[in-house]
C-alpha cells in the first residue's frame, strides 16, 4: 500500500463524508491523531473537552500510548497492514462509563491513492458488559476479552461453532449471545441437552415423530431439528452422545435431512450449529469413543471458555451482576475481604458455582453486606497467597491429604490439563476423574 506524509496528500472531503453516519465516527490520521468526528462520536468521548486534534487512543482508551503498545489489537494497524476493512472488540471510556464496542477501520486514500487516513466506526457490542446488565456476559479480563474477540468475529458468519470448557463457564450463554448477534436472530434458538438424550429418545427428540411410531407416541411430534429451521440448534454437551448414535447426527449436519420416526418422507431443515462440551473430544477420538468425522465436522472454529481461576480480576464484576440478576438489593456492599476470599478460591464449578456460593451468603447474611463468614468453609481466605498442602492441622487421613494437594496443584498450577496430569504422574484420563470427584465433594460440602 503506497502511503506519504499526510501533508502531501490532498485532503478528503471530510464534512461530507461523515454527515450521513449515524453511528459514532471520526477520521483519524496517521499518526492516530482524530481529524475530524460527527456529533455522534463527539457525544460519546466528548468528556467535557474537544476531541478533533487529540490521538484516538487518549479518547476513548485513556492511554498516553497507541493500543498495540498496550497489549490491545489496533483496528487502525490491521487496516493499515492488510489494506482493507478491520474489527476489534474493545472496552472504551465512554460519557457513559465503560462499556464493550465494536471498532471498525478502513484505510482512506487520496485523489492520487496514497494512505491519508482511516474512517473509523464504532457500534455499541450487545454480547457483553462491564455491569450488570441482565442476559449478557460480564468481565474485562484478559482471557475473557480474548474469548469474547473470537466469539464476535465468527457471530455473523455461517460457520459451525464448538464452545470448549469446563461445566459452569457459561457455554449456553456463549451460545445465545452467538446466535443474537447472528443474520439468524430474529429466528428460533433451540438448546439440546445431549447428556439427558436416551438412545431410545434421541430420535424422537431431535426428528420428532408419527403418531402410533411406538408405543405411547399417540400424536405427531415436532422434533427439535424442526423447531430450530432458519434458526440456531444448540448441542450442548455433544460429547455425552452415544456412539451408535453419533452416525445419524453426522447424517443431518452434512445434509440437513432427517425422517420424523415412524415416517418415510424426507424432511429439511436450515439451521446454523453451535456445539459445546467440557469433554476432551480429541481424547475421545483417539480412544475411538468419538466418531473423527463428526468432530471434524462440529470443530470448524473451536472457541474455549477459561475457567474462572483464569479470569480471576473478573470475581468483583461477576459478583455483583450475580447479586443483581438474584434479586439481591438488600445487599448494598460485599467487604473487601469477601471478595480477596473469592478471589483467592479455585472455584472448580466455575461462574455456577460462585453463583451458588453467593446465593448461600445472601441467605446467611442479616445486613447489607457479605462478610468472610457467610461464606463457605471453602472459600474462606486463609492468607495473602494461594493455599498449599501444608499440614498444618495436625494429622490427617492420606487421602485428605492428596484432595488438598491436587485442588492446590490444580488452581496454581499454568499449563493445560495434559501438562499437569504429566508432572503429577498420572494419565489425563485418571486426572480429570479425580478432579470431578474432588467438584462433586466441594458442591456437597
Amino acid at each position: 500500500m503506497r502511503t506519504k506524509p499526510e501533508s502531501s496528500c490532498d485532503a478528503v472531503a471530510l464534512p461530507s463524508l461523515l454527515d450521513g453516519l449515524t453511528d459514532p465516527s471520526a477520521v483519524i490520521d496517521l499518526d492516530h491523531r482524530i481529524t475530524a468526528a460527527n456529533q455522534a462520536y463527539r457525544d460519546l468521548f466528548n468528556h467535557g473537552r474537544k476531541v478533533c486534534g487529540r490521538h484516538c487512543f487518549e479518547v476513548s482508551h485513556r492511554l498516553k500510548v497507541p493500543c498495540e503498545e498496550a497489549g490491545e489489537r489496533c483496528p487502525l494497524t490491521i487496516a493499515r497492514r492488510t489494506g482493507g476493512r478491520a474489527q476489534v472488540l474493545h472496552v472504551h471510556f465512554t460519557n457513559g462509563g465503560k462499556s464493550y464496542e465494536t471498532v471498525s477501520a478502513r484505510p482512506l486514500h487520496g485523489p492520487d491513492g496514497c494512505l491519508v487516513g482511516f474512517l473509523e466506526i464504532h457500534r455499541p457490542a450487545r454480547v457483553a458488559s462491564t455491569g450488570s446488565q441482565n442476559g449478557r456476559l460480564v468481565g474485562e479480563s484478559t482471557a475473557f476479552r480474548r474469548t469474547l474477540d473470537l466469539v464476535t468475529r465468527v457471530a455473523p458468519a455461517p460457520v459451525t461453532v464448538l464452545l470448549l470448557g469446563e461445566s459452569g463457564t457459561g457455554k449456553e450463554l456463549v451460545a445465545r449471545s452467538l446466535h443474537e448477534m447472528s443474520p439468524r436472530a430474529d429466528e428460533p434458538f433451540v438448546p439440546v441437552d445431549c447428556s439427558g438424550l436416551t438412545e431410545s429418545l434421541f430420535e424422537s427428540e431431535l426428528f420428532g415423530h408419527e403418531k402410533g411410531a411406538f408405543t405411547g407416541a399417540v400424536g405427531r411430534k415436532r422434533g427439535l431439528v424442526e423447531a430450530a429451521d432458519r434458526g440456531t440448534l444448540f448441542l450442548d454437551e455433544v460429547g455425552d452422545i452415544p456412539l451408535a448414535l453419533q452416525v445419524k447426527l453426522l447424517r443431518l449436519l452434512e445434509t440437513g435431512v432427517y425422517r420424523r420416526v415412524g415416517s418415510v418422507e424426507q424432511r429439511h431443515s436450515d439451521f446454523r450449529l453451535v456445539c459445546a462440551t467440557h469433554r476432551d473430544l480429541e481424547r475421545m477420538v483417539e480412544e475411538e469413543s468419538f466418531r473423527s468425522d463428526l468432530y471434524y465436522r462440529i470443530s470448524a472454529f473451536p472457541v474455549r471458555l477459561p475457567p474462572l481461576r483464569e479470569r480471576v480480576d473478573d470475581i468483583p464484576l461477576l459478583a455483583e451482576a450475580l447479586l443483581l440478576r438474584a434479586g439481591q438489593e438488600r445487599i448494598s456492599r460485599i467487604h473487601p475481604e469477601t471478595l480477596a476470599a473469592l478471589e483467592e478460591y479455585s472455584f472448580p464449578g466455575n461462574v455456577r458455582e460462585l453463583q451458588n456460593v453467593l446465593q448461600r451468603a445472601c441467605l446467611l447474611c442479616e445486613g447489607d453486606t457479605l462478610l468472610p463468614r457467610h461464606l463457605p468453609a471453602r472459600c474462606r481466605k486463609v492468607d495473602g497467597s494461594p493455599r498449599s498442602p501444608a499440614l498444618d492441622d495436625g494429622l490427617v487421613p492420606l487421602e485428605e491429604v492428596e484432595q488438598r494437594y491436587l485442588r492446590w496443584a490444580a488452581s496454581t498450577f499454568i499449563g493445560d490439563k495434559k501438562e499437569l496430569a504429566r508432572r503429577l504422574g498420572l494419565s489425563e484420563r485418571t486426572l480429570y476423574r479425580r478432579l470431578r470427584s474432588l467438584r462433586d465433594a466441594d458442591a456437597e460440602a
